[in-house]
């Protein structure tokens, strides 16, 4: 077998329409219109938002998240590369969004931050250093 790439990624949300605003506007996904079910894409991102069929199904679906597993990321979580970390931390002030854990290097020379979306999925979001070549220019 070859994967060729993650298709996309599922949901299970308790608020669709809380959950639709979270990842349209904070994160600027866009949704794919037409399809009866909420999905999003960004990029070649892709996430499907499935509405909990019993309630209290996405609270067990979401997990919960340590602070000391979020220091060396070993925790379930969703990653979006960004293209400027910090320019992405301005626009989570903006909109109120908490930073769980970060700025912190990410290895492999990035940096990243979590934050978690209204039914407590982690996401990540993660830039690769840019650095500055000595005549000032960027390389």
């Amino acid at each position: 077998m070859n994967i060729l790439k993650l298709d996309h990624a599922a949901l299970l949300v308790k608020d669709v329409e809380r959950s639709r605003q979270f990842y349209c506007q904070v994160l600027g996904m866009d949704e794919i219109p037409g399809l009866g079910a909420i999905w999003l894409s960004k990029g070649s991102a892709e996430l499907h938002l499935l509405r909990e069929s019993q309630e209290g199904r996405a609270a067990q679906a979401s997990g919960t998240h340590h602070n000391d597993d979020l220091v060396d990321g070993h925790t379930t979580h969703i990653a979006f590369e960004v293209e400027d970390l910090e320019e992405a931390q301005q626009h989570l002030q903006a909109h109120q969004i908490e930073i769980v854990c970060g700025p912190r290097p990410r290895g492999g020379d990035a940096e990243q931050l979590y934050i978690c979306d209204p039914d407590g999925y982690v996401i990540e979001l993660f830039a690769w250093k840019k650095y500055r070549c000595l005549n000032g220019n960027n390389g």
